[in-house]
């Protein structure tokens, strides 16, 4: 009888080492997919909130995302033809951003800017910034970055800036307690 029970409880324990490992960490993984600012922001303010509650953070960025991640300032050399076409179309930088919804050719967003402003709401620049000083990670997809023909010279300043393929997200995301897709 001793025996068994032993054994019963050495059964559990393993069992219980086995959940305790399998764990996922205290985690959040973004993707984000929208190059759109209300998009945006709704990322980054969730980003920057969990870091607030010690959370990590990792923002995958891919296709249209990665569009507010261009430097203003920068201008690479040596693109071809589609790299720039794209280059032209989309937006370079956070500061270009338009809303997905009442855009209305521009009102739409200036008119959110100036309300964000006048309600004490950080603007999206100032949340790039405190995500940076919070240790939120950004990964920008290779692929997307070359599908549209950006270079990572072109790319903002960022202190925990990366490259990477989809299976770090998926690594990621795998370890993480909470995922989304924005």
């Amino acid at each position: 009888m001793a025996n068994e029970l032993e054994a019963q409880v050495q059964l559990l324990e393993a069992q219980l080492k086995k959940l305790q490992k399998n764990q996922p960490k205290d985690q959040l993984s973004i993707i984000v997919f929208s190059g759109d600012l209300d998009k945006v922001l709704a990322a980054m303010i969730i980003a920057t909130g969990a870091r607030a509650m010690d959370m990590e953070v990792k923002m995958f960025f891919t296709f249209w995302g990665t569009a507010m991640l261009r430097d203003k300032n920068k201008s690479p050399k040596g693109k071809d033809f589609m790299s720039k076409m794209f280059g032209f179309m989309l937006p370079k930088g956070s500061t270009k951003l338009k809303l997905s919804k009442l855009n209305m050719c521009g009102m739409g967003t200036a008119m959110l800017k100036d309300l964000m402003k006048k309600k004490n709401v950080a603007s999206l620049e100032d949340l790039i910034a405190t995500a940076a000083e919070f240790g939120v990670e950004i990964c920008i997809c290779e692929m997307s970055m070359n599908l549209m023909g950006f270079k990572k010279e072109e790319m903002i300043d960022y202190p925990n800036l990366s490259y990477v393929g989809v299976g770090t997200y998926l690594s990621d995301a795998d370890e993480s307690k909470i995922q989304l897709f924005i």
